[in-house]
């Protein structure tokens, strides 16, 4: 029986229950796991036994979009008894182009990106209103979003629907480390700011990835703290592994299915090279799509793969001894988990989501500067210490498998 069926049924009866590698990379042990605080019993009553799930970069219900978060929410939600539709919103490119001039004309700028076109308020309304009519159509009366770029719901909520939202990041949070962001005219960042906190106002609640988003949603948009919870993520389907590993194998790992810069590929090509020059025996495996082969250049230790099946891929994650993943601007990062739950310890930017998801350097390594000579000499220090990865790479194990997964994420949606 489902979680749904159990509410319904006691509720018919009014049931009632009461060591140092320099200064660039830190590993100390810091109290910043996640503390999730959403309760997850079954004699909680759900939010919802109805839901329509968004997103505006592809059909919610499909693993290739948005890194397969919404599919996976909504998988999860339906076994706990929760009918879920699905509802994605488009935009044409002549409408695009259209919002572009008139954002040129306003003083936004020449569009550097299509991200920038939908962060605009003309993009979001439209996204929005198309939102409110499939709900409509559909009859359900409680939204999830997953991001902010579908959502206006003060001029929605007067037809009685109800919106949440499910995201990984914030404009206040992405624009600090943003590629573009320098780039961008004040005017422009002055209404990315404006149309986010529009979208954030009138929300029934707001799920978080991670904590540090929590925060920024409370602290810089004046959220209500009782109306925001950090629920966490699940990963791609990745098993646990058990067996053997040897970790004084000195094998890299680096995984981006697109965005190859942004995920910090091009980062840490330029650190490899620079740690292979001190060791030798050092090897780097680069997981991408095709478009990524063009900025991974034939050279001795390097191995480019695309295309891998699951199987393949989980492979590579238990054969390695460190995922390096310098991720400019990601906001959380699946694949970390991915690599924590095979027993491979990770290392990345001291920014975002990471800091919380290797509790501040017990299950990885966190570098401070995005910096090549900085990243080099936190591969090699990391890779000296073969004892130091075992132990780091049990306790991440247990950490991930102890706190998240995407069956945990819909039962702190649905009772938290």
């Amino acid at each position: 029986m489902n979680v749904i069926n159990l509410w319904r049924r006691f509720a018919s009866h009014r049931l009632i229950t009461g060591e140092g590698c320099g200064a660039d990379v830190s590993f100390a042990y810091m109290d910043t796991t996640l503390p999730f605080d959403a309760v997850t019993s079954s004699f909680r009553r759900p939010r919802f036994d109805r839901v329509a799930i968004t997103s505006v970069f592809g059909n919610p219900r499909e693993l290739r979009t948005w890194s397969g978060a919404p599919a996976n929410v909504a998988s999860a939600l339906e076994r706990l008894g929760v009918v879920v539709q699905a509802i994605q919103p488009r935009i044409s490119r002549m409408a695009k182009a259209r919002i572009a001039l008139v954002d040129m004309m306003a003083g936004r700028g020449r569009p550097l990106s299509g991200e920038q076109v939908l962060r605009g308020l003309a993009t979001r309304r439209r996204l929005a209103a198309q939102v409110d009519e499939a709900a409509r159509q559909l009859g359900v009366q409680h939204v999830l979003h997953t991001g902010t770029l579908d959502l206006l719901p003060s001029a929605e909520m007067a037809g009685g629907t109800r919106h949440y939202l499910y995201c990984d990041h914030t404009w206040a949070l992405s624009s600090a480390h943003h590629p573009l962001a320098a780039r961008y005219t004040d005017r422009a960042r002055r209404a990315f700011e404006q149309a986010e906190r529009q979208s954030l106002s009138g929300l029934a609640h707001v799920f978080t990835f991670g904590r540090y988003v929590r925060d920024n949603l409370v602290a810089h948009y004046g959220l209500s703290p009782d109306r925001v919870t950090a629920v966490g993520s699940g990963m791609g389907s990745i098993e646990p592994w058990r067996g053997p590993k040897d970790y004084g194998r000195p094998a890299l790992l680096f995984v981006a299915k697109h965005l190859f810069q942004a995920k910090g590929g091009a980062l840490l090509l330029e650190a490899f090279r620079i740690a292979r020059a001190r060791r030798n025996d050092l090897t780097l495996t680069i997981v991408g799509d095709e478009r990524s082969r063009a900025f991974v250049p034939p050279e001795r230790g390097v191995t480019f793969r695309a295309h891998l099946p699951w199987s393949e891929l989980q492979q590579l994650f238990r054969d390695s001894t460190l995922l390096v993943q310098p991720m400019l601007n990601d906001p959380w990062g699946q694949v970390y988990l991915e690599a924590m739950v095979s027993r491979t310890p990770v290392m990345g930017l001291a920014r975002n989501g990471l800091p919380e998801l290797v509790d501040g350097g017990r299950h990885g390594f966190l570098v401070d500067r995005a910096a090549p000579e900085a990243l080099a000499g936190a591969i090699l220090c990391a890779l000296s210490d073969p004892e130091r990865l075992e132990r780091m790479a049990e306790a991440a194990q247990r950490y991930v498998l102890g706190t998240h997964g995407w069956d945990r994420v819909a039962e702190r949606i649905l009772f938290s």
